[in-house]
């Protein structure tokens, strides 16, 4: 870190003297990406503890939403496009089946990655003669966008598999549980760029567990943590705002009033979570012409939502919910590599296995078993 302001709360964190083992965890991908990018878990003091939680969408759409993605496209003339992450990530099924939408397209689905949903609506009008499904999976960040396209109106031959998720419910089922694992919380900043911070008041006010919404800058990370290291040491939650060049009360009021007017929040299922309630975005009746589930339900397998976990052998579930590291997984840089992932968190640049990856964890943790 060469900033000079990261450098000045890095040492207001170890000026603060805790001794006693505290743990924080930070909900955002982006978040994870930029401390282990920035180093900052080898420079807090050893007993501050950053725990990666469940903020990867990749990771926690569920199977069968994939395998449905991926029988669409292979049994039915459509184009299905997705954002480039989704097109890794493996589902359950024989190897001599296609087991990703990457192996689809190889076995000669139609399949594009795209990288917002502008290039979804400009494929459908190039394309008038074909339908052609948009496969959205992702939180808040990212569903926003989607809702703004449905509401500006879509070609007739465009549809979405919707597998949107909110952020706080898997934070708030992990502190309703008996072992919630973390003591600080830092809040992501994208999602409550979008929804407003008082999202996240229930960690204090339910809960007396000190929280920050942070950016994604070490300067903006460790003021953060600061904060919510102050607050354990003094006894004194609060919902702080580390990042309020872009983070103001109440969101952004034009897309969630998008969100609103286009979808319904109800009970979801998380890959290896389970389903937890009112976490998932759904599309309103009004834009039933539009939605490919009801438009394409011969594709679904209800059956998949018993079987339709993780892969064998796969911990991603409790690295998403912040149980073990990415390295105690018994497959970490065995036989689950970015370049052959097994489970999901190795495949997205959110996903904490691919991040740890790309910043040098290259083995698994020596008492793993």
């Amino acid at each position: 870190m060469s900033d000079s302001a990261a450098r000045r709360w890095l040492q207001r964190i170890h000026d603060l003297a805790i001794r006693e083992p505290v743990r924080i965890m930070n909900v955002c991908g982006g978040h994870e990406r930029s401390i282990t990018q920035a180093g900052l878990r080898g420079a807090l003091p050893e007993n501050i503890e950053l725990i990666p939680g469940p903020g990867c969408p990749v990771c926690v759409c569920p199977e069968e939403d994939v395998y449905h993605a991926i029988q669409l496209a292979l049994n039915e003339d459509v184009i299905l496009v997705a954002f480039g992450d989704m097109l890794r990530v493996p589902v359950n099924a024989p190897k001599k089946d296609p087991r990703s939408l990457e192996q689809a397209r190889a076995a000669g689905a139609d399949i594009r990655p795209i990288a917002s949903p502008a290039e979804a609506v400009r494929i459908a009008r190039a394309e008038p003669g074909r339908p052609v499904v948009f496969f959205a999976a992702g939180f808040e960040t990212t569903t926003a966008p989607v809702a703004a396209m449905l509401a500006e109106g879509v070609p007739d031959n465009l549809s979405v598999l919707l597998s949107g998720r909110l952020t706080w419910p898997a934070v708030a089922m992990l502190l309703d549980s008996e072992q919630a694992g973390f003591d600080c919380l830092v809040a992501p900043g994208h999602v409550s760029t979008v929804m407003g911070p008082e999202e996240w008041e229930f960690v204090v006010q339910r809960h007396g567990i000190p929280a920050a919404v942070a950016g994604f800058s070490p300067e903006s990370l460790l003021a953060a943590m600061y904060s919510t290291l102050r607050q354990y040491r003094e006894g004194r939650p609060f919902l702080d705002n580390c990042y309020p060049e872009l983070v103001r009360p109440g969101g952004n009021t034009a897309a969630r009033r998008l969100l609103d007017q286009v979808m319904e929040v109800g009970d979801a299922n998380w890959r290896g979570v389970g389903v937890i309630p009112d976490s998932g975005f759904h599309l309103r009746a009004a834009y039933a012409a539009q939605d490919a589930r009801r438009l394409y339900p011969a594709q679904q397998d209800s059956a998949r939502k018993r079987a339709g976990q993780m892969p064998p052998g796969c911990d991603c579930a409790r690295v998403v919910l912040g149980k073990i590291y990415p390295n105690e997984c018994i497959l970490y840089g065995a036989a689950c590599t970015p370049r052959h992932p097994i489970g999901p968190c190795m495949v997205s640049d959110e996903g904490a296995c691919r991040i740890w990856w790309a910043g040098g964890v290259r083995e698994r943790a020596k008492d793993t078993a």
